[in-house]
């Protein structure tokens, strides 16, 4: 039986991706992880999936990246609940290291038309306990101890300027 999907991008890191001292922005190495985090979501939710970004749980950055560099991300989904799902994804070590140069979890909510929460179809298969993805699954453990932002918005009251 073959294991739960994963995805693998590549980008060149280009000039235009580039901070002043020409290697990967903060901006761009967010895009990337993002982009390659909704295809590995959308490839784990099936072909009706209509996800959106809730959440960044986790984003890390451990090595800069040179202009010239082709960067290898992959992607899987680590945990799937009624509505949402956190897709992990892992900046592959860069020649001649040997960790990854950034890694990130991303929560992302099924919806509908409106933009309202939909159940995910069942059957989603989660990446969680493969080798590599580890690392990130125990980071999830410890991040799913605290809970969201939002209750704390509930009843703010915001004035209408």
């Amino acid at each position: 039986m073959q294991g739960p999907p994963e995805t693998v991008s590549h980008r060149l890191v280009l000039p235009a991706d580039a901070n002043h001292h020409g290697t990967l922005y903060a901006g761009s190495l967010l895009r990337y992880a993002l982009e390659a985090a909704y295809a590995a979501g959308t490839r784990g939710a099936g072909p009706t999936a209509n996800l959106m970004l809730r959440r960044v749980l986790s984003l890390e950055c451990r090595r800069s990246v040179p202009v010239g560099t082709l960067v290898e991300i992959r992607g899987a989904v680590l945990q799937v609940r009624q509505c949402y799902l956190v897709v992990g994804v892992v900046g592959m070590p860069l020649e001649g290291h040997d960790l990854p140069w950034m890694d990130g979890l991303f929560g992302f909510v099924q919806v509908d038309a409106a933009g309202l929460p939909l159940e995910l179809p069942e059957g989603i298969a989660s990446a969680a306990r493969e080798r590599i993805w580890q690392p990130l699954a125990d980071r999830l453990e410890k991040l799913a101890q605290s809970r969201g932002a939002t209750a704390g918005w509930i009843g703010v009251g915001f004035e209408k300027t």
